[in-house]
């Protein structure tokens, strides 16, 4: 792109994030790239300024600026047959309009900051004759479970309305932490603030009281001698929130090398743990075509299930 672009917002990407829009008239364009011209100031809306997670209207006018060619990194980069056949097997629901898959641990649920393959773009490389495949919400690199993939734009708008305005969506994981787990603790009530590390520049996340209001619930499933089996259900849905929530009521996931404590890191260790144990088990939210109630469970990998056999239930 040699020029300033600029493109008129079509209907059916009304309320799309800009960040979203960006990269999909970018797409060979780093997402770091994308994020620092918006943070520069050199994307517009309608002549304004506007932020990463601004939403937009039909008929809005977004300035695109001009990214030279030493800017673009074109992801030629295609999945291995052993990780098509596993997403292949990790189809959980699949209609005309979505696709519901167990994503595994370790893989991103979409490339950038480095990564040049995730889990949307191994999809698309999969099924080349699909005109339309997007994320409708992410998960963490290492957290693994439901993912939901629109087939269609105003599916994805649909089903984004529901995460967006807690409609009907539940969301249920399961963690395994370190101690003893209150079997009366079934709620974390704790603001969160997100923050740069000054040293790394990470991204983090911590309990602040001028972070946003943010609550979990929680319920004991089995508790081990070092460790409890949890359930989580995220009220709202900050960044890390379980992970934070978790950490703050002083019972860190295991496996979690951002968050835990030392004692959670010698208990990962002692139990030969090499992940983070968070799983995104269930989703329920209501079809985006049909309004039918749907619910998408996903089973534990292997490895977790055997773990979870091998530790001594306490009592």
């Amino acid at each position: 792109m040699s020029k300033v672009r600029f493109v008129d917002v079509e209907s059916d990407r009304a309320d799309q994030r800009l960040d979203n829009f960006l990269r999909y008239h970018m797409n060979n364009v780093p997402k770091s790239r994308i994020y620092r011209i918006i943070r520069k100031g050199e994307v517009r809306v309608n002549g304004k300024r506007a932020k990463a997670d601004t939403r937009l209207c039909a008929g809005d006018t977004v300035r695109i600026p001009p990214v030279s060619e030493a800017q673009k990194e074109i992801n030629t980069h295609q999945p291995s047959q052993g990780l098509r056949n596993t997403l292949k097997n990790a189809i959980i629901f699949e209609d005309d309009v979505m696709i519901a898959i167990n994503k595994p641990s370790g893989l991103a649920v979409h490339g950038g900051s480095g990564l040049k393959l995730g889990l949307i773009e191994a999809v698309r490389a999969d099924r080349p004759d699909e005109r339309f495949l997007e994320l409708v919400h992410r998960l963490d690199r290492d957290t693994s479970g439901v993912v939901l993939i629109a087939k269609k734009r105003s599916s994805l708008t649909r089903m984004q309305d529901y995460f967006r305005l807690k409609k009907d969506v539940q969301k249920t994981y399961w963690c395994l932490v370190s101690g003893q787990w209150p079997a009366d603790k079934r709620m974390v009530d704790a603001p969160l603030l997100r923050h740069e590390e000054s040293t790394s520049g990470e991204r983090r996340v911590s309990v602040h009281g001028d972070g946003k209001p943010s609550k979990t619930k929680y319920r004991l499933l089995k508790q081990f001698d070092r460790c409890a089996w949890v359930e989580a259900q995220p009220i709202t849905g900050r960044t890390h929130q379980i992970r934070v929530h978790c950490q703050y009521a002083g019972h860190c996931i295991l496996g979690d090398d951002k968050y835990q404590d030392k004692k959670a890191e010698q208990i990962s260790k002692q139990i030969g743990l090499g992940r983070l144990f968070l799983h995104a088990a269930q989703l329920t939210l209501p079809h985006p075509v049909t309004g039918e109630q749907m619910t998408f469970n996903a089973e534990l990998d292997a490895s977790l299930k055997a773990l979870l056999a091998s530790l001594n239930s306490k009592g």
